[in-house]
């Protein structure tokens, strides 16, 4: 197994330098063990079968000694008793002594650290995912998992996916855009009766008139029902109320049932027109953005910017994420707001440049979904670019931006 340098130059904390070298130690010495065991097991399932471990043990083991760094070792290394039991199980193959004595002494120096030094196994987790990309996914994923597990029973409902859709393109009067949210939650279910389910939307620009959402057809939501696209929800089609507060429109589930009988899928649709202004002055360093908020535990949010090609040009979106539980929803030009931003491992992926044959692999017939609404809006989807933030396990009460570039208008006789 090859040798692991271990770094220590004065700039390195001290607490790095002694995971890491616990790091290498366990490759070099478990790798020595392994090395001696007899007939040279190469693969899982041949090693779990000569030294009588499962299967499951065996591959954590041969993939953290064959890691390329220590850090990425230690985030697969199983804990010091599984690797105890490698050991014992190996000294019985008739591995030699001082192998096993070494490898013996590196396991325990392990579970020094983690008891002495960071308390848990938790604790290594964490300080290592900030350095591995792969041990962070698997963290973040992790953790997030628990959350969405913990807070749907604590809110008594979930979703197996939020959808939030924006489709963007110029206004008829060549200074705003217009924007149309397609909304859904897909795999919705109240675990316990009462449960409140709420969706929102809202605008979060300056200097505009009130807000008038719209069906795709033109009418105001002014009524139960005018939203819903009947053909990708659940038969009977869920009660929606709609309840409008200054720029905030609130969707909610009227329908009482609960349980696994009583899950629904519901889509959403509001058409907003000159809803934005599409560009700022000269030395405005605002940026565009559209947001999902995550209203309740879901197993995925789904989040589509679908661009049209004369909006945010040369722009591609960065990804912005905020906790909202002290200051609420975050305007993202707020820069105070940034002492509010999350860091997690979530990006963007450009699905191309036209919103033709997309789909989903968590939204149902989302193809067929969008081809209807491009089709009520009278709007060619060869024409925009589509990006995409998909999140495993959305952190409740979070909300994800998309950012966009703005172009500047130069001013005219230093008049806007």
């Amino acid at each position: 197994m090859p040798e692991q340098a271990v770094q220590t130059d004065a700039s390195t904390p001290d607490l790095e330098v002694r995971i890491i070298r616990t790091g290498s130690d366990l490759v070099e010495s478990l790798g020595r063990v392994l090395d001696a065991v007899p007939g040279s097991p190469q693969g899982p399932q041949a090693l779990a079968r000569q030294i009588n471990i499962d299967k499951v043990l065996a591959s954590r083991v041969l993939r953290a000694v064959k890691s390329s760094d220590a850090m990425s070792a230690l985030h697969r290394f199983p804990g010091p008793d599984p690797l105890r039991r490698v050991l014992a199980e190996a000294s019985k193959q008739g591995v030699e002594s001082s192998l096993i004595a070494d490898a013996s002494q590196a396991v325990d120096r392990f579970a020094g650290l983690i008891r002495d030094e960071l308390g848990d196994r938790g604790a290594l987790d964490a300080i290592v995912s900030a350095w591995v990309p792969e041990a962070r996914r698997d963290f973040e994923t992790r953790w997030k998992q628990s959350a969405f597990k913990a807070m749907s029973q604590l809110k008594g409902v979930r979703a197996d996916t939020i959808l939030a859709t924006a489709l963007i393109r110029p206004s008829a009067d060549g200074e705003h855009l217009d924007l149309v949210w397609v909304s859904g939650l897909f795999g919705l279910q109240r675990l316990r009766p009462g449960a409140s389910v709420k969706l929102a939307t809202r605008r979060m620009s300056p200097d505009r008139a009130g807000r008038r959402p719209m069906s795709l057809d033109g009418t105001a939501l002014d009524g139960l029902h005018d939203s819903v696209l009947k053909e990708f929800s659940s038969s009977p089609v869920p009660q929606i109320g709609v309840h409008r507060t200054g720029e905030v429109v609130h969707y909610t589930l009227d329908s009482k049932g609960f349980g696994p009988g009583a899950t629904r899928d519901l889509a959403l649709a509001e058409a907003n027109f000159n809803e934005l202004p599409k560009r700022f002055d000269t030395g405005d360093n605002r940026q565009g953005f559209v947001f999902a908020e995550v209203p309740l535990p879901s197993k995925v949010l789904q989040l589509d910017a679908i661009v049209h090609h004369d909006v945010f040009p040369g722009s591609d979106p960065r990804l912005r994420i905020y906790d909202t539980a002290m200051e609420g929803v975050a305007d993202v030009n707020d820069r105070a707001r940034d002492l509010d931003l999350l860091d997690m491992i979530e990006s963007i992926e450009s699905l191309g440049h036209t919103a033709e044959r997309i789909g989903s692999s968590t939204v149902p017939r989302y193809g067929a979904l969008l081809s209807q609404v491009f089709g009520k809006l009278d709007w060619n989807p060869r024409e925009y670019r589509v990006y995409r933030a998909r999140i495993d396990y959305p952190i409740y009460g979070s909300q994800v931006s998309m950012c966009f570039d703005l172009p500047r208008a130069a001013p005219s006789g230093g008049d806007r």
